[in-house]
């Protein structure tokens, strides 16, 4: 088997695995599929993969025509083994936690073809730690995706001391075939976007604890302020407080820096249930759509 090559015109050796059903995974897998790559989505969830599946195909069709390309077959599956088999990349996008993220990446190492490209949607964590557990450090590296994947531009593609050039132009490569912009970034806890990020979304939780002003009126001044398209909290409603929770334990423990320490509001509401969007509950109430009810539930 060869591994990917961005040269190859029709991408027939160009064959996706997906790891990992949530709201990340699906728009990976759409992504690719929109891209006209053949994509498998692999979940041991039960229930996971066909929810995932019909986010994919309700979209993939429109997703491509907007692009004018040919769309992929998406083929699902709940065994990690089957869905890899024959895959020349393969993208981990399962919850952020480095445990769970490195047993993936154990498998993976023994697995996986040799050649395959081996990416990890992580945030936060260390791509030297999972390439490590991986035990191919050359074809291990970071491509870190924006929610929702199909749609946000960025990827965010972190090459650790151990990857490889080759690896790095092949991530690189990939970006531009699924029509993302791709800034290659060293690998340090965060990374760019994600210490940036959670810096902005710390203070803006702590704005509102400290009863300064609302999330409402904190979102409205981050877009219309600063042009952001997304305020800070709702965002962290849109990834997950109980993600955005790991993002920040993951980083104050690599950087050892107190900014990074989750506020207690966000603790407070993530023991509460309060998860964001996907639990209906968090910075503010949410539709089974998604959509905001009323005016924000904290400040």
């Amino acid at each position: 088997m060869n591994q990917f090559s961005p040269t190859d015109p029709d991408r027939a050796m160009a064959k996706v695995a997906v790891i990992g059903g949530g709201t990340m995974g699906r728009g990976i897998a759409l992504a690719a599929v929109a891209a006209g790559l053949d994509t498998t989505l692999v979940d041991q969830k039960p229930g996971v993969v066909a929810t995932a599946s019909r986010y994919v195909t309700d979209r993939a069709d429109r997703l491509a025509h907007e692009r004018g390309q040919t769309v992929g077959r998406l083929t699902v599956a709940d065994d990690l083994e089957l869905a890899i088999n024959g895959a020349t990349i393969v993208i981990e996008a399962v919850v952020e936690r480095p445990d769970v993220k490195r047993q993936v990446f154990q498998t993976l190492g023994r697995i996986a073809h040799p050649d395959a490209l081996l990416a990890s949607n992580t945030s936060t964590l260390s791509i030297f730690d999972l390439a490590d557990a991986a035990g191919r450090s050359d074809r291990v590296i970071g491509m870190h995706f924006f929610n929702p994947a199909h749609r946000m531009r960025l990827v965010e593609v972190v090459a650790a001391s151990t990857t490889s050039d080759a690896t790095r132009a092949d991530a690189v490569a990939l970006c531009r075939v699924l029509g993302k912009e791709p800034i290659v970034v060293a690998d340090v806890a965060g990374f760019v976007t994600s210490r940036l990020g959670l810096l902005l979304g710390n203070e803006a939780m702590r704005i509102v604890a400290e009863g300064t002003a609302t999330a409402a009126d904190v979102d409205t001044a981050m877009r219309l302020g600063y042009n952001h398209p997304m305020g800070p909290l709702e965002l962290a409603d849109l990834v997950g407080l109980d993600a955005r929770l790991d993002n920040l334990r993951s980083v104050a423990e690599r950087m050892d820096r107190s900014e990074f320490a989750p506020p207690p509001l966000l603790s407070e509401m993530v023991e509460a249930g309060h998860l964001g969007r996907k639990s209906g509950h968090g910075f503010y109430h949410y539709d089974a759509d998604g959509t905001i009810l009323d005016g924000p539930s904290h400040g």
